[in-house]
């Protein structure tokens, strides 16, 4: 199966293409913005570096959030868009979920979601120890001791260096954005379904009074 992975909910824009498991081509660039004017050239390279046509394309993994309230749409837009215009299946992956895949154990995705807060998931052995959630700093703390259970995790993503002192011994992986070869890897192997952003919380921005 030839799948393209995209990534653009955090502050990277990440583009892949897998055949069989086993990627062709990778290209992510760490960006706070802009996703929307690089995501297309971007995946252009990366099949012409697969030494692919667009129409060889069997699916679409991209992901769905959290994370940026522009940046995951400008991804879900693009994904459904292509997608249609091949007649391929687009699957959404949870931006936690890709960055829990990049360690092995117990794994705790962490996002730092500002005002305080953090977008957390844990996992251990690839299995999903919680639903995705945004929490205080100090309740996400208290999560980890608990599921921890004075085990030495792994975190990986911009939220880890908020928690990692309840846990000692932690091993920290610092990710801009999920790996978009992960991406295509986790939507390979999932039945298609119509992805659906996963905002977790209100915007930030507010109309004008």
């Amino acid at each position: 199966m030839i799948v393209l992975g995209l990534d653009t909910c955090l502050n990277a824009c990440s583009v892949a293409v897998l055949q069989d498991g086993r990627a062709l081509a990778h290209e992510s660039e760490v960006m706070a913005r802009g996703h929307q004017e690089r995501l297309a050239p971007m995946a252009q390279r990366a099949m012409q570096a697969a030494g692919l046509g667009f129409d060889r394309l069997e699916r679409i993994g991209v992901t769905v959030g959290p994370g940026s309230f522009t940046g995951l749409r400008v991804g879900l837009a693009f994904g459904k868009g292509l997608g249609a215009a091949l007649g391929v299946p687009v699957i959404g992956v949870g931006t936690l979920e890709a960055l829990g895949a990049e360690a092995e154990g117990l794994v705790f995705a962490a996002v730092d979601a500002r005002r305080d807060q953090v977008y957390l998931q844990a996992f251990e052995a690839g299995r999903a120890l919680m639903a995705p959630d945004v929490l205080p700093v100090e309740t996400a703390c208290a999560r980890v001791a608990e599921l921890a259970m004075g085990r030495s995790p792994t975190f990986v993503g911009s939220g880890g260096p908020l928690l990692a002192g309840v846990a000692p011994g932690a091993r920290l992986v610092a990710s801009e954005g999920a790996d978009a070869r992960i991406v295509a890897r986790l939507a390979a192997g999932r039945d298609a379904a119509p992805p659906r952003p996963l905002y977790l919380r209100a915007p930030d921005a507010r109309l004008p009074a």
